[in-house]
Order: C-alpha cells, then sequence, then structure tokens
C-alpha cells in the first residue's frame, strides 16, 4: 500500500497549471476550426468575384490587342488554382470534426506541411500568373503614354517586392507561429497523458 501512497502524493504534486482543461481544449479545436473555415470562405467568395469581373470586363471591354486578353487569361487561371487549392483544403477542416488530442496533433502537423508547400508552390506559382496577367492587361491602356507605361509597372512591381519580400514572409512567420504553439500545447497534454 505504499506505493499507491507515494504515486497519489506524485500525482497531486504535478504542476498542470500550464495545461488547458478538456473544456479549453475543445474551445481551441472549434475556435481554430472555425477561424480557418470562415477565411477559407472568404477566400472563394473573393476570388469568384474577382474572376466574375475579369470575365465580364474581358466580355464588355473591346480591347484591340491581344495582351490584354492574355493578361485576363493568367489573371483568371490563378484565381481559379487559388479556389482549387482552398476547396482542397476547406474539404480537409469540414472532416476535422469530434476528433481526439493525438488526432488534431496530426491534423495539426499536416496544416503546417500543407502551408509550407503552399507558401514553397502554390503561391509562387499564383503570384506569377497575376503578376504576369497584370503586366500584361496594362500594356493596353499604358503603352501610348510611357509616363504613365513607366509609372504603372514601376509602382506594380514596387507594390509587388514589398509584397513578395516583406509582408509574405511576416504573414507565413505569424501563421507557422501560431501553429506551432497550438500543436506544442496539444503536444503537452499528449505528454501528459502518457
Amino acid at each position: 500500500m505504499d506505493n499507491l501512497d507515494d504515486l497519489k502524493a506524485i500525482w497531486h504534486t504535478a504542476k498542470t497549471d500550464s495545461l488547458p482543461t478538456s473544456g479549453e481544449m475543445l474551445q481551441m479545436i472549434k475556435k481554430f476550426r472555425r477561424q480557418r473555415l470562415r477565411n477559407k470562405w472568404q477566400v472563394i467568395i473573393t476570388s469568384c468575384l474577382l474572376i466574375l469581373l475579369m470575365v465580364v470586363i474581358l466580355c464588355v471591354l473591346p480591347f484591340k490587342m491581344l495582351t490584354s486578353y492574355i493578361g485576363g487569361a493568367l489573371f483568371i487561371t490563378a484565381m481559379v488554382t487559388l479556389v482549387a487549392t482552398t476547396v482542397k483544403s476547406l474539404r480537409r477542416f469540414y472532416r476535422l470534426d469530434n476528433c481526439s488530442n493525438l488526432e488534431f496533433v496530426a491534423f495539426i502537423e499536416q496544416t503546417r506541411q500543407n502551408q509550407i508547400f503552399y507558401y514553397k508552390k502554390t503561391m509562387v506559382a499564383i503570384v506569377l500568373l497575376c503578376s504576369i496577367g497584370w503586366l500584361l492587361y496594362m500594356y493596353e491602356p499604358t503603352y501610348k503614354y510611357p509616363l504613365w507605361f513607366i509609372g504603372t509597372h514601376t509602382a506594380f512591381i514596387i507594390y509587388m517586392a514589398v509584397m513578395w519580400f516583406v509582408v509574405r514572409p511576416r504573414s507565413f512567420k505569424k501563421d507557422e507561429d501560431k501553429l506551432n504553439a497550438l500543436k506544442q500545447r496539444l503536444q503537452d497534454i499528449s505528454n501528459q497523458l502518457k
């Protein structure tokens, strides 16, 4: 019986202040899921509206140069790619419902891997298609006016450089830190249970 008393003493002296309760864990999972689903739906709706707007512009406005149509097509291709990847990710989040802590840790790890793939591959393709599309699309309205041509293309290139080299890495780091913090809390709980 002495061993049981020792075990009880150890059990009661364990520091669990930093660990969330089971209710807090469920709230954390639901909040994470809700935020991600909301963000993904916003991306899908915005991308679909941009696709519709570009199709209307290409059909209504009479462009004389082929570059405008090629630019619009590249932009539409980029938005369709974004919608397709977001819908694929959306399905994963809808399947995340009643899950255990270990399943959620695995889900978070898969989300992190998908985020890295998106950052290194998919985002590069989408931004490249959008950038080339925008530059080609803006060629016709500005090619007759050298100052406008130089001004709009320079402003766009500066904007893209700031977005690519400043905003993009910060955004990725912020999302990565959030996922890692959530994953660490879940792993602390899982280690406590082992």
